[in-house]
């Protein structure tokens, strides 16, 4: 596999590399829509990057090589978690993203003073390590009603709408058409005709100890506020307000109404055709077999 890219790097006035934006990238036989770039100012730099299949098995060494494995999430070239993406938030700089650009955390305070005496627009959007996706790829047929809440890295099918409390973290995203009204943490993946309700939340694996990586399946349903902590199969529907996590007592039952027994949330990760809901009466968590069907409109998330 060989993989070659051409970008164009911002730097400060100290030379530090800030980011890096890859418009150029030749994947395996599979190309970006632009093939060349014209000129670039003094405080942009060209950079040439020649990989092959080990590069992206290495750990990230540098602000280059962290921009381009971004940028081969995001143009949906590799899957999230297909690549190492190790040593990711020690080789990125926390920037200050303004309308104009990246600016140095160490220069952006003169940078302000200089906007105000001199009547310039200039305003800081973030301190971040990441920058929104859409200042670097725009995704096709996607509609994300807050760009600011979808981080480059983010990996998004077509068909996706994102509302305005949807979060897309990087190395996560949608493998189909979804409706995200809740948060995809780092590592998560989400499958074909699947809805997050608003609020509801996944569980990532950067914080807290968690090293299991969680996915939702095809055709399910988070509800509103509602958690999830293991991986799901397909066709379940978690209801809204509940969190499901590796350690939650679920009593599992079968079709015809009879208890299989009490299980912690980890050994049923992966199940299909589970809808987990509370006992109305003492509050106890359950799941039973899903007899209904999630449809995404397809109007709705044509997004032509």
């Amino acid at each position: 596999m060989k993989i070659t890219a051409t970008g164009i790097a911002t730097k400060s006035s100290s030379g530090e590399i800030l980011d890096v934006f890859f418009p150029i990238i030749n994947f395996d036989g599979k190309t970006t829509d632009i093939h060349s770039l014209g000129e670039v100012s003094s405080s942009k730099e060209i950079i040439e990057i020649s990989w092959d299949e080990s590069d992206l098995n290495s750990p990230v060494k540098d602000v280059c090589s962290a921009y381009l494995k971004l940028h081969l999430l995001s143009y949906k070239f590799v899957l999230p978690n297909s690549i190492n993406l190790d040593g990711m938030f020690g080789a990125l700089p926390n920037v200050a993203w303004t309308n104009h650009g990246p600016i140095s955390i160490d220069e952006i305070d003169k940078k302000l003073l200089e906007s105000k005496q001199k009547n310039i627009n200039l305003y800081v959007r973030s301190l971040d390590k990441f920058p929104c996706l859409t200042d670097y790829i725009i995704p096709r047929n996607v509609r994300i009603a807050d760009a600011s809440r979808v981080r480059l890295g983010a990996y998004i099918a077509e068909g996706t709408t994102v509302m305005h409390e949807g979060f897309i973290n990087f190395n996560a995203g949608t493998l189909g058409k979804a409706m995200i009204e809740g948060r995809i943490s780092a590592g998560v993946v989400i499958g074909d005709n699947s809805d997050l309700g608003g609020g509801c939340s996944t569980m990532g694996t950067l914080s807290g100890g968690n090293d299991i990586k969680i996915s939702v399946g095809e055709n399910c349903l988070l509800g509103a506020n509602s958690g999830l902590g293991i991986p799901l199969g397909n066709n379940c529907i978690i209801e809204a307000g509940l969190y499901i996590t590796g350690g939650t007592k679920i009593e599992l039952f079968d079709e015809t109404n009879s208890s299989k027994g009490i299980y912690k949330g980890a050994e049923l990760s992966g199940l299909s055709d589970l809808v987990f809901i509370r006992n109305s009466l003492n509050g106890a968590v359950i799941a039973r077999p899903n007899k209904s069907s999630v449809e995404l409109n397809t109007e709705l998330h044509s997004n032509d």
